[in-house]
């Protein structure tokens, strides 16, 4: 409610409207004082008012005012404290250790560690030397009882596994997940086995041979969520007869390179199965070869021409590997020669095999020389030179 200045204006009003007034107004002791009363302390009350705005207003536009000027000295004199405070401190706290600083330093180390086995991206393909240009996961069967898995994924991808699983990432693992699969082609259960970034290869270790596979690799969350992010070939692995000839055989020739044994590799992962093999492993195994994969009547012999000469060397020698259990401590002889049984039980000798009939007699005798039990192996080698076939037009 605004107060009349003149003081005319007030008299025409009554004293109750005057009392009203004067407490909107903020006078003290109104509610004591009679009508002209009221009247003089209204018309003080409007010129105080009148003076204390015009004031304000001096203040605000005046940066020499002086309750502006004791405002920022009484600002400075607080920030000078503050300063003061700031320094007294960093004068009394002591230099950081030796010992600190190395901790901060393994703390940033294990930090960038823990990215970089966080991320299963591949920087450079093994196949092609360059950046992958798409994400492939490929599966070997290298005996009955190995898998070799190879893997190329494009960093992109592994962006967007960390978009598409948000707060879950950093608890998420990079894991392979590999299905045993029914003959029909579902998964009767899978092994997972945590991976990490920085290589591109995997051995797994399978059990119950022969059986089928097909792997995937992603990230799995600590709940049991997936994100995949490949899906690699199917395979399947040799039987368990094969698989112990393949063990004697690693007696001599142990794998330790793709290349070296490729096209053996190729082979036990379905390459000439009626089926045919899967087009990413070829892909990938004639990529990092740098030659085709298959038989030598589709790889390596060109289109016919004239008869010349057969100039063709090719000499077969043959091997026979007998392997077989036996009771630890078992003393043991294959043709007369002792053969060394190991702590399980197991023995393998390579047996030569020429072209005739043979006789091999192995022989077991227990640790104390009482009991003994022979078997007799009859093998028999014929060996035939085919004439060799003409190709017309490319074709046998």
């Amino acid at each position: 409610m605004s107060v009349p200045s003149e003081s005319n204006e007030l008299r025409a009003r009554t004293r109750k409207q005057l009392a009203k007034l004067a407490q909107s107004a903020g006078v003290l002791g109104w509610h004591a004082m009679r009508k002209e009363e009221l009247i003089s302390a209204l018309v003080s009350s409007k010129r105080g008012s009148l003076v204390s705005n015009g004031r304000k207003t001096s203040a605000t536009n005046s940066p020499r005012a002086g309750q502006t000027t004791r405002g920022a000295s009484a600002a400075n004199m607080r920030s000078a404290g503050q300063s003061d405070s700031k320094a007294s401190a960093a004068k009394l706290a002591p230099p950081p250790s030796a010992a600190s600083q190395r901790i901060k330093k393994r703390l940033a180390e294990l930090h960038r560690n823990r990215h970089r086995l966080h991320d299963i991206s591949t920087i450079t393909s093994p196949t092609t030397g360059s950046s992958p240009e798409a994400d492939r996961l490929l599966l070997l069967v290298r005996d009955a009882y190995w898998i070799h898995l190879s893997w190329e994924i494009q960093p992109a991808t592994v962006r967007r596994a960390q978009t598409a699983l948000g707060q879950f990432w950093h608890s998420a693992e990079p894991v392979i997940r590999l299905h045993r699969l029914h003959p029909s082609g579902a998964s009767a259960g899978y092994q997972q086995v945590t991976i990490h970034g920085g290589v591109n290869h995997w051995y797994i270790n399978v059990q119950d041979p022969p059986g089928r596979y097909r792997a995937e690799i992603g990230y799995a969350t600590p709940g049991g969520n997936f994100y995949g992010i490949a899906k690699s070939n199917e395979a399947t692995t040799p039987t368990h007869e094969a698989a112990r000839s393949l063990a004697a055989q690693s007696m001599d020739d142990n794998w330790t390179d793709v290349a070296r044994n490729a096209d053996r590799i190729y082979a036990m992962s379905g390459g000439y199965s009626a089926d045919g093999v899967s087009p990413e492993l070829q892909e990938a195994l004639e990529g990092r070869l740098r030659r085709r994969l298959g038989r030598p009547t589709e790889t390596r012999l060109g289109p016919s021409g004239p008869i010349t000469a057969d100039n063709t060397l090719l000499e077969l020698t043959a091997e026979m590997v007998v392997h077989g259990h036996v009771a630890p401590h078992t003393h043991l002889t294959v043709q007369g020669e002792p053969v060394e049984v190991s702590p399980e039980g197991q023995f393998a000798v390579r047996v030569a095999m020429p072209d005739r009939r043979q006789v091999i007699p192995v022989v077991a005798s227990s640790a104390d020389g009482v009991n003994q039990k022979t078997v007799i192996l009859g093998i028999e080698k014929n060996t035939k030179t085919l004439s060799p076939p003409r190709r017309e037009n490319g074709v046998l």
